[in-house]
Protein backbone atom coordinates (compact mmCIF):
# COMPACT_ATOMS: atom_id res chain seq x y z
CA UNK A 1 0.00 0.00 0.00
CA UNK A 2 2.91 2.35 0.59
CA UNK A 3 3.92 1.92 -3.06
CA UNK A 4 0.38 2.73 -4.14
CA UNK A 5 0.43 5.87 -2.06
CA UNK A 6 3.71 7.06 -3.56
CA UNK A 7 2.39 6.58 -7.09
CA UNK A 8 -0.78 8.49 -6.40
CA UNK A 9 0.84 11.33 -4.49
CA UNK A 10 3.24 11.96 -7.35
CA UNK A 11 0.35 12.06 -9.83
CA UNK A 12 2.09 9.26 -11.74
CA UNK A 13 -1.11 7.25 -11.91
CA UNK A 14 0.18 3.74 -12.35
CA UNK A 15 -2.89 1.75 -13.35
CA UNK A 16 -2.03 -1.39 -11.38
CA UNK A 17 -1.27 0.58 -8.23
CA UNK A 18 -4.47 2.60 -8.51
CA UNK A 19 -6.52 -0.54 -9.11
CA UNK A 20 -5.13 -2.10 -5.93
CA UNK A 21 -6.16 1.08 -4.14
CA UNK A 22 -9.80 0.95 -5.31
CA UNK A 23 -9.97 -2.79 -4.70
CA UNK A 24 -9.04 -2.14 -1.08
CA UNK A 25 -11.94 0.37 -0.80
CA UNK A 26 -9.61 2.46 1.32
CA UNK A 27 -11.20 5.91 1.56
CA UNK A 28 -7.87 7.49 2.46
CA UNK A 29 -7.29 7.78 -1.28
CA UNK A 30 -10.32 10.04 -1.80
CA UNK A 31 -9.41 13.22 -3.62
CA UNK A 32 -6.08 11.83 -4.87
CA UNK A 33 -7.47 10.24 -8.01
CA UNK A 34 -10.72 9.14 -9.67
CA UNK A 35 -11.61 5.91 -11.45
CA UNK A 36 -13.60 5.95 -14.71
CA UNK A 37 -15.42 2.86 -15.98
CA UNK A 38 -15.53 2.62 -19.78
CA UNK A 39 -18.48 0.18 -19.88
CA UNK A 40 -20.79 2.52 -17.93
CA UNK A 41 -19.41 5.96 -18.81
CA UNK A 42 -19.29 6.81 -15.09
CA UNK A 43 -16.42 7.94 -12.85
CA UNK A 44 -16.20 7.31 -9.11
CA UNK A 45 -14.12 8.17 -6.08
CA UNK A 46 -12.08 5.51 -4.26
CA UNK A 47 -14.26 3.81 -1.67
CA UNK A 48 -17.41 3.83 -3.85
CA UNK A 49 -19.81 1.10 -2.62
CA UNK A 50 -20.54 -0.05 -6.20
CA UNK A 51 -19.10 -3.41 -7.30
CA UNK A 52 -15.41 -3.22 -8.21
CA UNK A 53 -15.17 -3.05 -12.02
CA UNK A 54 -12.87 -5.29 -14.02
CA UNK A 55 -9.35 -3.91 -14.29
CA UNK A 56 -9.46 -3.93 -18.10
CA UNK A 57 -12.47 -1.60 -18.08
CA UNK A 58 -11.10 1.25 -15.98
CA UNK A 59 -9.01 4.38 -16.45
CA UNK A 60 -7.62 6.67 -13.78
CA UNK A 61 -7.60 10.47 -13.59
CA UNK A 62 -5.85 12.83 -11.21
CA UNK A 63 -8.92 15.07 -10.98
CA UNK A 64 -12.64 15.09 -11.70
CA UNK A 65 -12.11 17.61 -14.48
CA UNK A 66 -9.95 15.12 -16.37
CA UNK A 67 -12.63 12.44 -16.17
CA UNK A 68 -15.36 14.83 -17.27
CA UNK A 69 -13.23 16.21 -20.09
CA UNK A 70 -12.90 12.62 -21.31
CA UNK A 71 -16.68 12.29 -21.41
CA UNK A 72 -17.47 10.52 -18.13
CA UNK A 73 -20.25 11.59 -15.76
CA UNK A 74 -20.20 11.51 -11.94
CA UNK A 75 -21.44 8.42 -10.14
CA UNK A 76 -24.80 8.97 -8.44
CA UNK A 77 -23.88 6.70 -5.50
CA UNK A 78 -20.50 7.99 -4.32
CA UNK A 79 -20.94 11.56 -5.64
CA UNK A 80 -17.32 12.25 -6.71
CA UNK A 81 -18.42 15.81 -7.51
CA UNK A 82 -18.78 16.27 -3.73
CA UNK A 83 -15.38 14.77 -2.93
CA UNK A 84 -12.94 16.90 -0.91
CA UNK A 85 -10.79 18.87 -3.33
CA UNK A 86 -7.20 17.99 -2.46
CA UNK A 87 -5.71 18.41 -5.92
CA UNK A 88 -2.41 20.14 -5.16
CA UNK A 89 -0.16 18.87 -7.93
CA UNK A 90 3.53 18.16 -7.68
CA UNK A 91 4.55 21.35 -9.48
CA UNK A 92 4.74 24.63 -7.57
CA UNK A 93 3.42 26.37 -10.69
CA UNK A 94 0.43 24.04 -10.79
CA UNK A 95 -0.32 24.67 -7.12
CA UNK A 96 -0.32 28.42 -7.71
CA UNK A 97 -2.42 28.04 -10.85
CA UNK A 98 -5.00 25.94 -9.00
CA UNK A 99 -5.14 28.52 -6.23
CA UNK A 100 -5.75 31.33 -8.73
CA UNK A 101 -8.43 29.30 -10.51
CA UNK A 102 -10.15 28.60 -7.18
CA UNK A 103 -10.05 32.26 -6.18
CA UNK A 104 -10.83 33.96 -9.50
CA UNK A 105 -11.78 31.30 -12.04
CA UNK A 106 -10.79 31.87 -15.65
CA UNK A 107 -12.29 35.06 -17.04
CA UNK A 108 -12.93 36.23 -20.55
CA UNK A 109 -9.17 36.60 -21.15
CA UNK A 110 -8.86 32.83 -20.71
CA UNK A 111 -5.79 30.72 -20.14
CA UNK A 112 -3.48 33.37 -21.62
CA UNK A 113 -4.26 35.76 -18.76
CA UNK A 114 -3.74 32.99 -16.18
CA UNK A 115 -0.37 32.12 -17.71
CA UNK A 116 0.64 35.78 -17.68
CA UNK A 117 -0.18 36.03 -13.96
CA UNK A 118 2.02 33.00 -13.39
CA UNK A 119 4.86 34.44 -15.45
CA UNK A 120 4.96 31.60 -18.02
CA UNK A 121 3.71 30.99 -21.55
CA UNK A 122 0.23 29.62 -22.16
CA UNK A 123 1.59 26.58 -24.06
CA UNK A 124 3.86 25.69 -21.17
CA UNK A 125 0.96 26.06 -18.74
CA UNK A 126 -1.17 23.72 -20.81
CA UNK A 127 1.66 21.19 -20.94
CA UNK A 128 2.06 21.34 -17.16
CA UNK A 129 -1.66 20.76 -16.63
CA UNK A 130 -1.66 17.85 -19.06
CA UNK A 131 1.31 16.30 -17.24
CA UNK A 132 0.33 16.93 -13.60
CA UNK A 133 -3.45 17.30 -13.64
CA UNK A 134 -4.68 15.41 -16.68
CA UNK A 135 -7.05 18.22 -17.68
CA UNK A 136 -6.78 21.70 -19.15
CA UNK A 137 -6.99 24.82 -16.95
CA UNK A 138 -10.32 25.69 -18.56
CA UNK A 139 -11.69 22.23 -17.80
CA UNK A 140 -10.64 22.53 -14.15
CA UNK A 141 -12.36 25.92 -13.85
CA UNK A 142 -15.49 24.62 -15.61
CA UNK A 143 -15.69 21.56 -13.36
CA UNK A 144 -15.33 23.73 -10.24
CA UNK A 145 -18.24 25.91 -11.36
CA UNK A 146 -20.39 22.92 -12.25
CA UNK A 147 -19.76 21.05 -9.02
CA UNK A 148 -20.45 24.18 -7.00
CA UNK A 149 -23.73 24.56 -8.87
CA UNK A 150 -24.64 20.98 -7.95
CA UNK A 151 -23.87 21.82 -4.32
CA UNK A 152 -26.18 24.86 -4.46
CA UNK A 153 -28.95 22.78 -5.99
CA UNK A 154 -28.53 20.16 -3.26
CA UNK A 155 -28.12 22.38 -0.24
CA UNK A 156 -29.94 25.68 -0.82
CA UNK A 157 -33.33 26.98 -1.81
CA UNK A 158 -31.92 29.32 -4.49
CA UNK A 159 -33.82 29.39 -7.77
CA UNK A 160 -32.17 27.62 -10.69
CA UNK A 161 -31.46 30.96 -12.37
CA UNK A 162 -29.77 32.20 -9.18
CA UNK A 163 -27.72 29.01 -8.99
CA UNK A 164 -26.53 29.52 -12.57
CA UNK A 165 -25.14 32.99 -11.93
CA UNK A 166 -23.94 32.23 -8.38
CA UNK A 167 -21.77 29.42 -9.74
CA UNK A 168 -20.19 31.66 -12.36
CA UNK A 169 -22.06 30.79 -15.56
CA UNK A 170 -22.62 33.64 -17.99
CA UNK A 171 -26.11 32.55 -19.02
CA UNK A 172 -28.87 30.20 -17.92
CA UNK A 173 -28.77 28.45 -21.29
CA UNK A 174 -25.08 27.60 -20.95
CA UNK A 175 -25.69 26.45 -17.39
CA UNK A 176 -28.55 24.13 -18.39
CA UNK A 177 -26.51 22.68 -21.25
CA UNK A 178 -23.50 22.06 -19.00
CA UNK A 179 -25.58 20.34 -16.31
CA UNK A 180 -27.34 18.08 -18.81
CA UNK A 181 -24.07 17.18 -20.53
CA UNK A 182 -22.34 16.25 -17.26
CA UNK A 183 -25.12 14.80 -15.08
CA UNK A 184 -27.53 13.63 -17.82
CA UNK A 185 -30.30 15.48 -16.01
CA UNK A 186 -31.72 18.98 -15.97
CA UNK A 187 -30.97 21.21 -12.96
CA UNK A 188 -34.59 20.85 -11.82
CA UNK A 189 -34.43 17.06 -12.01
CA UNK A 190 -31.17 17.05 -10.05
CA UNK A 191 -32.80 19.07 -7.30
CA UNK A 192 -35.84 16.79 -7.21
CA UNK A 193 -33.53 13.83 -6.70
CA UNK A 194 -31.85 15.39 -3.69
CA UNK A 195 -33.56 14.86 -0.34
CA UNK A 196 -31.36 17.59 1.14
CA UNK A 197 -32.47 19.93 -1.63
CA UNK A 198 -36.13 19.24 -0.83
CA UNK A 199 -35.48 19.94 2.84
CA UNK A 200 -33.31 23.02 2.23
CA UNK A 201 -33.99 25.81 4.68
CA UNK A 202 -36.21 28.64 3.50
CA UNK A 203 -34.49 31.31 5.53
CA UNK A 204 -34.36 34.15 3.01
CA UNK A 205 -31.44 35.77 4.81
CA UNK A 206 -29.09 32.87 5.59
CA UNK A 207 -27.74 30.21 3.24
CA UNK A 208 -25.99 27.10 4.51
CA UNK A 209 -23.38 25.11 2.62
CA UNK A 210 -21.18 22.18 3.50
CA UNK A 211 -17.46 22.65 2.81
CA UNK A 212 -15.76 19.26 2.65
CA UNK A 213 -12.25 18.34 3.72
CA UNK A 214 -10.12 15.21 3.86
CA UNK A 215 -9.85 14.02 7.47
CA UNK A 216 -8.38 14.27 9.96
CA UNK A 217 -9.05 17.90 10.78
CA UNK A 218 -8.01 19.36 14.14
CA UNK A 219 -10.63 22.00 14.90
CA UNK A 220 -9.42 22.44 18.47
CA UNK A 221 -5.90 23.25 17.29
CA UNK A 222 -7.31 25.71 14.74
CA UNK A 223 -9.28 27.43 17.52
CA UNK A 224 -6.20 27.52 19.75
CA UNK A 225 -4.30 29.39 17.05
CA UNK A 226 -6.98 31.69 15.62
CA UNK A 227 -8.79 32.42 18.89
CA UNK A 228 -6.17 34.71 20.46
CA UNK A 229 -5.69 36.40 17.07
CA UNK A 230 -9.37 37.10 16.32
CA UNK A 231 -9.82 40.78 15.47
CA UNK A 232 -12.27 42.37 17.94
CA UNK A 233 -15.39 43.59 16.19
CA UNK A 234 -14.61 41.71 12.98
CA UNK A 235 -14.31 38.06 13.97
CA UNK A 236 -14.70 35.63 16.86
CA UNK A 237 -13.95 31.94 17.24
CA UNK A 238 -14.48 29.26 19.87
CA UNK A 239 -15.01 25.52 19.93
CA UNK A 240 -18.55 25.94 18.62
CA UNK A 241 -17.92 28.11 15.55
CA UNK A 242 -16.03 30.89 13.74
CA UNK A 243 -17.92 34.13 13.05
CA UNK A 244 -16.90 37.17 11.03
CA UNK A 245 -18.10 40.24 9.17
CA UNK A 246 -16.93 40.94 5.64
CA UNK A 247 -17.31 43.39 2.79
CA UNK A 248 -17.70 42.65 -0.93
CA UNK A 249 -18.37 44.80 -3.97
CA UNK A 250 -22.06 44.11 -3.43
CA UNK A 251 -22.17 45.18 0.23
CA UNK A 252 -21.63 43.86 3.74
CA UNK A 253 -22.31 40.41 5.09
CA UNK A 254 -21.63 38.02 7.97
CA UNK A 255 -20.99 34.31 8.14
CA UNK A 256 -20.55 31.52 10.64
CA UNK A 257 -18.49 28.36 10.12
CA UNK A 258 -19.02 25.39 12.43
CA UNK A 259 -17.53 21.88 12.58
CA UNK A 260 -19.75 18.89 11.99
CA UNK A 261 -19.89 15.96 14.39
CA UNK A 262 -21.35 13.66 11.72
CA UNK A 263 -19.19 14.12 8.65
CA UNK A 264 -15.96 15.42 7.13
CA UNK A 265 -17.12 18.94 6.46
CA UNK A 266 -17.59 22.37 7.97
CA UNK A 267 -20.96 24.08 7.74
CA UNK A 268 -20.89 27.64 6.40
CA UNK A 269 -23.92 29.81 7.18
CA UNK A 270 -23.70 33.07 5.27
CA UNK A 271 -25.72 36.24 5.05
CA UNK A 272 -24.24 37.45 1.78
CA UNK A 273 -25.23 40.65 0.00
CA UNK A 274 -25.67 38.67 -3.24
CA UNK A 275 -25.85 35.00 -4.22
CA UNK A 276 -23.08 35.64 -6.75
CA UNK A 277 -20.69 36.05 -3.79
CA UNK A 278 -21.18 32.49 -2.53
CA UNK A 279 -18.50 30.81 -4.64
CA UNK A 280 -15.88 33.37 -3.57
CA UNK A 281 -16.97 33.09 0.09
CA UNK A 282 -16.68 29.31 -0.03
CA UNK A 283 -13.15 29.54 -1.42
CA UNK A 284 -12.20 32.01 1.31
CA UNK A 285 -13.45 29.54 3.94
CA UNK A 286 -11.47 26.76 2.28
CA UNK A 287 -8.36 28.94 2.35
CA UNK A 288 -8.85 30.16 5.92
CA UNK A 289 -9.19 26.64 7.32
CA UNK A 290 -6.77 24.98 4.87
CA UNK A 291 -9.45 22.58 3.65
CA UNK A 292 -7.62 21.73 0.42
CA UNK A 293 -4.90 19.90 2.32
CA UNK A 294 -4.24 16.18 2.01
CA UNK A 295 -3.00 15.63 5.60
CA UNK A 296 -1.67 12.14 4.83
CA UNK A 297 0.80 13.56 2.33
CA UNK A 298 2.17 16.04 4.86
CA UNK A 299 2.32 13.54 7.71
CA UNK A 300 4.13 10.96 5.57
CA UNK A 301 6.91 13.49 4.98
CA UNK A 302 7.22 15.06 8.44
CA UNK A 303 6.79 11.96 10.58
CA UNK A 304 10.24 10.77 9.49
CA UNK A 305 11.89 13.63 11.38
CA UNK A 306 12.83 12.65 14.98
CA UNK A 307 11.94 16.11 16.31
CA UNK A 308 8.53 16.27 14.64
CA UNK A 309 7.38 12.67 14.69
CA UNK A 310 5.66 12.74 18.10
CA UNK A 311 3.78 15.94 17.26
CA UNK A 312 2.73 14.61 13.84
CA UNK A 313 1.36 11.45 15.43
CA UNK A 314 -0.40 13.42 18.18
CA UNK A 315 -1.79 16.07 15.78
CA UNK A 316 -2.39 14.38 12.41
CA UNK A 317 -5.11 16.91 11.58
CA UNK A 318 -3.03 20.03 12.21
CA UNK A 319 -3.28 22.60 9.40
CA UNK A 320 -1.83 25.99 8.59
CA UNK A 321 -4.49 28.61 9.40
CA UNK A 322 -4.93 30.85 6.40
CA UNK A 323 -6.34 34.34 6.09
CA UNK A 324 -9.69 35.72 5.09
CA UNK A 325 -7.95 38.52 3.24
CA UNK A 326 -4.26 38.87 2.37
CA UNK A 327 -4.12 42.61 3.04
CA UNK A 328 -5.83 42.21 6.40
CA UNK A 329 -3.35 39.52 7.45
CA UNK A 330 -0.39 41.60 6.29
CA UNK A 331 -1.52 44.58 8.37
CA UNK A 332 -2.02 42.33 11.37
CA UNK A 333 1.47 40.86 10.90
CA UNK A 334 3.04 44.33 10.94
CA UNK A 335 1.05 45.36 14.00
CA UNK A 336 2.24 42.21 15.76
CA UNK A 337 5.94 42.85 15.33
CA UNK A 338 7.78 42.82 18.67
CA UNK A 339 4.62 42.64 20.79
CA UNK A 340 2.69 39.79 22.34
CA UNK A 341 -0.25 38.10 20.64
CA UNK A 342 -2.60 39.82 23.08
CA UNK A 343 -0.94 43.18 22.38
CA UNK A 344 -1.29 42.69 18.62
CA UNK A 345 -4.96 41.81 19.03
CA UNK A 346 -5.56 44.94 21.09
CA UNK A 347 -3.87 47.13 18.48
CA UNK A 348 -5.81 45.52 15.64
CA UNK A 349 -9.06 46.10 17.52
CA UNK A 350 -8.16 49.78 17.92
CA UNK A 351 -7.36 50.01 14.23
CA UNK A 352 -10.74 48.57 13.31
CA UNK A 353 -12.62 50.85 15.71
CA UNK A 354 -10.80 53.95 14.47
CA UNK A 355 -10.59 53.26 10.71
CA UNK A 356 -12.93 50.36 9.97
CA UNK A 357 -16.43 50.58 8.57
CA UNK A 358 -19.31 50.05 11.02
CA UNK A 359 -21.83 47.35 10.20
CA UNK A 360 -25.52 48.03 9.91
CA UNK A 361 -26.90 46.04 12.89
CA UNK A 362 -29.70 44.70 10.70
CA UNK A 363 -27.10 42.68 8.75
CA UNK A 364 -25.95 40.84 11.86
CA UNK A 365 -27.92 38.02 13.55
CA UNK A 366 -29.18 39.05 16.96
CA UNK A 367 -26.88 36.57 18.71
CA UNK A 368 -23.78 38.17 17.14
CA UNK A 369 -24.55 41.88 17.37
CA UNK A 370 -22.32 42.40 20.36
CA UNK A 371 -19.25 40.81 18.77
CA UNK A 372 -19.53 41.69 15.05
CA UNK A 373 -19.62 45.45 14.66
CA UNK A 374 -17.18 46.42 11.88
CA UNK A 375 -15.49 45.29 8.69
CA UNK A 376 -11.73 45.57 8.42
CA UNK A 377 -10.48 48.83 6.86
CA UNK A 378 -9.38 48.53 3.25
CA UNK A 379 -6.16 49.84 1.67
CA UNK A 380 -7.72 53.15 0.67
CA UNK A 381 -8.73 53.81 4.29
CA UNK A 382 -5.24 53.15 5.67
CA UNK A 383 -3.02 54.62 2.95
CA UNK A 384 -3.26 58.10 4.45
CA UNK A 385 -4.44 57.27 7.97
CA UNK A 386 -2.77 58.62 11.11
CA UNK A 387 -2.24 55.16 12.55
CA UNK A 388 0.08 56.52 15.26
CA UNK A 389 -3.01 57.81 17.06
CA UNK A 390 -3.95 54.30 18.21
CA UNK A 391 -0.62 53.76 19.98
CA UNK A 392 1.40 52.23 17.15
CA UNK A 393 5.09 53.25 16.83
CA UNK A 394 5.73 55.66 13.98
CA UNK A 395 7.89 53.27 11.97
CA UNK A 396 5.24 50.56 12.12
CA UNK A 397 2.49 53.02 11.21
CA UNK A 398 4.55 54.15 8.23
CA UNK A 399 5.02 50.52 7.17
CA UNK A 400 1.25 49.95 7.18
CA UNK A 401 0.65 53.13 5.18
CA UNK A 402 3.30 52.11 2.63
CA UNK A 403 1.74 48.66 2.26
CA UNK A 404 -1.75 50.14 1.94
CA UNK A 405 -0.60 52.66 -0.68
CA UNK A 406 1.05 49.93 -2.78
CA UNK A 407 -2.05 47.74 -2.66
CA UNK A 408 -4.47 50.63 -3.20
CA UNK A 409 -2.57 51.87 -6.26
CA UNK A 410 -2.43 48.41 -7.79
CA UNK A 411 1.36 48.32 -7.73
CA UNK A 412 1.19 45.37 -5.35
CA UNK A 413 -1.39 42.63 -5.92
CA UNK A 414 -0.80 40.19 -3.10
CA UNK A 415 -2.74 37.35 -4.69
CA UNK A 416 -0.80 37.64 -7.95
CA UNK A 417 2.68 37.17 -6.48
CA UNK A 418 4.26 34.22 -8.27
CA UNK A 419 5.91 31.75 -5.92
CA UNK A 420 7.53 31.94 -2.53
CA UNK A 421 10.76 33.55 -3.69
CA UNK A 422 9.04 36.35 -5.59
CA UNK A 423 6.54 36.94 -2.79
CA UNK A 424 9.25 37.30 -0.16
CA UNK A 425 11.46 39.43 -2.39
CA UNK A 426 8.59 41.78 -3.25
CA UNK A 427 7.37 42.11 0.32
CA UNK A 428 10.76 42.89 1.85
CA UNK A 429 11.10 45.78 -0.60
CA UNK A 430 8.47 47.54 1.51
CA UNK A 431 9.60 49.51 4.57
CA UNK A 432 9.14 47.72 7.86
CA UNK A 433 8.77 44.22 6.38
CA UNK A 434 11.66 41.83 6.94
CA UNK A 435 12.10 38.16 6.06
CA UNK A 436 10.16 36.90 9.12
CA UNK A 437 7.10 39.00 8.32
CA UNK A 438 7.34 38.24 4.60
CA UNK A 439 7.45 34.48 5.20
CA UNK A 440 4.62 34.70 7.72
CA UNK A 441 2.44 36.54 5.17
CA UNK A 442 3.38 34.02 2.46
CA UNK A 443 2.64 31.15 4.81
CA UNK A 444 -0.83 32.23 5.87
CA UNK A 445 -2.15 34.78 3.36
CA UNK A 446 -0.57 33.48 0.16
CA UNK A 447 -0.93 29.78 1.06
CA UNK A 448 2.69 28.92 0.28
CA UNK A 449 3.19 25.49 1.90
CA UNK A 450 6.98 25.84 1.97
CA UNK A 451 7.20 29.30 3.58
CA UNK A 452 9.35 29.18 6.68
CA UNK A 453 10.22 32.09 9.02
CA UNK A 454 13.59 30.68 10.02
CA UNK A 455 14.54 33.69 12.15
CA UNK A 456 11.70 32.91 14.57
CA UNK A 457 13.21 32.45 18.03
CA UNK A 458 10.73 29.80 19.10
CA UNK A 459 11.33 27.72 15.97
CA UNK A 460 15.08 28.01 16.44
CA UNK A 461 14.82 26.80 20.04
CA UNK A 462 12.14 24.14 19.67
CA UNK A 463 13.72 22.50 16.63
CA UNK A 464 16.82 21.79 18.71
CA UNK A 465 15.01 20.64 21.88
CA UNK A 466 15.53 23.86 23.82
CA UNK A 467 19.00 24.87 22.59
CA UNK A 468 19.04 28.07 20.52
CA UNK A 469 20.47 27.53 17.02
CA UNK A 470 21.15 29.98 14.22
CA UNK A 471 18.71 30.68 11.40
CA UNK A 472 21.18 29.13 8.97
CA UNK A 473 21.31 25.92 10.99
CA UNK A 474 17.53 25.77 11.19
CA UNK A 475 17.19 26.31 7.45
CA UNK A 476 19.64 23.49 6.82
CA UNK A 477 17.63 21.14 9.01
CA UNK A 478 14.37 22.29 7.40
CA UNK A 479 15.53 21.11 3.97
CA UNK A 480 14.23 17.65 4.87
CA UNK A 481 10.77 19.13 5.52
CA UNK A 482 10.29 20.53 2.00
CA UNK A 483 7.83 21.20 0.47
CA UNK A 484 5.88 21.32 3.75
CA UNK A 485 8.01 23.63 5.90
CA UNK A 486 4.97 25.73 6.85
CA UNK A 487 3.39 22.66 8.43
CA UNK A 488 6.64 21.84 10.20
CA UNK A 489 6.58 25.38 11.64
CA UNK A 490 3.01 24.86 12.89
CA UNK A 491 4.05 21.63 14.61
CA UNK A 492 7.04 23.32 16.24
CA UNK A 493 4.88 26.21 17.45
CA UNK A 494 2.30 23.75 18.81
CA UNK A 495 5.07 21.87 20.61
CA UNK A 496 6.39 25.13 22.07
CA UNK A 497 2.94 26.17 23.24
CA UNK A 498 2.48 22.85 25.00
CA UNK A 499 5.87 23.06 26.70
CA UNK A 500 5.50 26.82 27.36
CA UNK A 501 8.64 27.74 25.41
CA UNK A 502 8.72 31.54 25.39
CA UNK A 503 10.16 33.87 22.76
CA UNK A 504 9.49 36.96 20.72
CA UNK A 505 9.28 35.14 17.39
CA UNK A 506 5.87 33.50 17.87
CA UNK A 507 4.00 36.69 18.57
CA UNK A 508 3.08 38.34 15.27
CA UNK A 509 -0.49 38.32 14.03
Amino acid sequence: MAGVQRYIQSMNLDAAACYRAIASRDRRFEGRFFVAVRTTGIYCRPGCPAPIPLERNVSFYACAAGAEEAGYRPCARCRPDASPDTLLGTSATIRRALRLIAEDGIGEEGVDALAERLGIGDRHLRRLFAQHVGASPSAVAHTRRLHFARKLLDETHLRVSEVAFASGFASIRRFNDAVRRTFRKSPTALRRGSSRGRRAARDVETLQLRVAYKPPFDWAQMVAFLGPRATPGVEAIDLSSYRRAFATDAGYGVLEVAPSAKGSFLTMSARAPAASELLALTERVRSLFDLGLDPDAVSAQLVRDPILKDSVRARPGLRVPGAWDAFELAVRAILGQQVSVAGATTLTGRLVTRFGRPLDPSVVPASQRGELTHVFPGPSSLAGARIETIGVPRARAAAIRALAAEVDSGKLVLGALVGLEEAVARLIELPGIGPWTAHYIAMRALREPDAFPSSDLVLRRTASRGRMVSSASLEERAERWRPWRSYAAMHLWAMATKSRVAGHGFVAA
